[in-house]
């Protein structure tokens, strides 16, 4: 795919005075409207009196990497005499767009973020990774390649609406026809975008609905050993009850697995068969005459074990210790010294804990444990770290308390919080440095 280039029909006087800008004195400071203004219309920006650090072609390669990838994320190439005062909090203020931000000025290399794409930290990281990485084209693509594994978010629209540029390199001079092509090479970029994340989608459904078909059948089978019959001697309407929404609840977890489209969907499956086993525990102490059981999620090691009896501590390997809900089984194990029988599933790397086999298992996890008991039971585990980081949401859903709900790309204006886009310049302090004192 070829990119959308901006057409510039200029004067020949004024093609001559785009050649002659490398002679010193020539440059005058661009305009930050005018970066701002081709970064709207695509994610690369080179200003011609910096094309030396960066050639046409490799800007061109770098734009579709980011366009490919759908995210939120701008790249700016300026000459060494570009003032860098306020240079990000203006830039953002002029481009209106949330996401994130790298500029090289000269041979000096920094980037910001607003923190709803984006952490401080992340962003810091990030920069101080590539501060070593050579020219212009090595640091960018380094940049890139790691930032578009972290940054939420999706990338503007006005990228492939057709009607700009994709790599507005300036002063570069061509034929009209590239519009009409470009124009067509947009849209169909779109579409690839679009089936490429719909196939993602698909292929970790799949690899889902193993574990939530075993669920499933776990809840059916242990409806039939209840061998609980409404008519039986004994029996009462709250027995009845319970076991009629249970059922309900049963045949509910089954049509909405069917139905379901993304991994996010699954959150109210396995929602669906949390509830229908608290049902099951609940008739079963009514039959047994014993006091009801009171709502507990189910035990953190594998929800097939039923709803919890207990809060336990626990520590994962390298982790932190924290309480998670257990079966009094679990917690007989835990007070013994022994391990817990710990839900595992397949992976590419053989069958490991559910926590630990990729970002689909966190709307799984989330059905049953809920939002705001969830991060506490994550924090330190592979699958808390996927959830924490703010390309999450965008993939897998929001709504698991503190993890998910950001946005990137979005239309903000001068509307974002400059904090994220103060302190100085360069030496990879990146995000990270928010204080004060001019500078980028």
């Amino acid at each position: 795919m070829r990119t959308v280039v901006r057409l510039l029909i200029v004067p020949v006087a004024a093609v001559l005075a785009v050649l002659m800008v490398g002679a010193p004195g020539a440059h005058a400071a661009t305009d930050v409207s005018k970066v701002a203004e081709e970064l709207r219309e695509s994610p690369v920006y080179v200003d011609p009196a910096a094309s030396g650090q960066l050639a046409a072609s490799d800007a061109e390669a770098l734009a579709d990497k980011i366009k490919d990838a759908d995210k939120p994320l701008f790249v700016a190439v300026l000459p060494a005499d570009q003032p860098t005062e306020d240079l990000f909090r203006n830039l953002r203020t002029e481009t209106g767009v949330t996401g994130l931000y790298g500029i090289r000025v000269g041979q000096e290399f920094d980037a910001r973020a607003d923190s709803a794409v984006m952490s401080r930290q992340a962003v810091s990281n990030l920069v101080t990774a590539v501060q070593d990485a050579g020219d212009a084209k090595a640091q960018l693509n380094d940049f890139v390649d790691d930032a578009l594994r972290n940054v939420g978010g999706t990338a503007p629209s006005s990228w492939s609406d057709g009607s700009g540029s994709d790599v507005p390199v300036g002063g570069l001079i061509t034929f009209g026809a590239l519009a009409a092509a470009g124009g067509a090479g947009a849209y169909a970029l779109v579409r690839r975008n679009r089936r490429r994340h719909e196939e993602e989608q698909r292929a970790a459904l799949e690899k889902l609905r193993v574990v939530v078909d075993e669920d499933i059948t776990a809840f059916g089978e242990e409806l039939d050993r209840l061998d609980f019959h409404p008519g039986e001697p004994g029996a009462d309407d709250a027995m009845r009850g319970d076991y009629e929404r249970a059922l309900d609840a049963y045949e509910q977890a089954k049509s909405l697995m069917a139905a379901a489209a993304r991994p996010e969907d699954v959150k109210a499956v396995t929602e669906a068969v949390e509830d229908g086993r608290f049902l099951l525990a609940r008739l079963a102490a009514r039959r047994a005459g014993g006091p009801l059981p009171e709502r507990r999620p189910p035990c953190f090691f594998d929800p097939r074990h039923g709803p919890s009896v207990a809060d336990a501590g626990w520590t994962p390997p390298g982790g932190t210790e924290r309480e998670v809900p257990v079966c009094a089984a679990d917690r007989t194990r835990l007070a013994e010294g022994r391990d817990p029988v710990i839900r595992e599933v397949d992976t590419d790397y053989g069958r490991r804990p559910y926590w630990e086999a990729g970002p689909a298992y966190g709307p799984w996890a989330g059905g049953y444990f809920g939002a705001g008991l969830l991060p506490g039971l994550l924090v330190g585990t592979m699958l808390g770290s996927m959830m924490a980081g703010p390309a999450y949401a965008a993939d897998y859903g929001s709504g698991y308390g503190d993890f998910g709900g950001y946005e990137g790309g979005d239309v903000s204006g001068a509307d974002f919080d400059t904090g994220d886009f103060g302190g100085g310049f360069g030496g990879g302090l990146g995000g990270g440095d928010f204080g004060g004192g001019g500078g980028f």
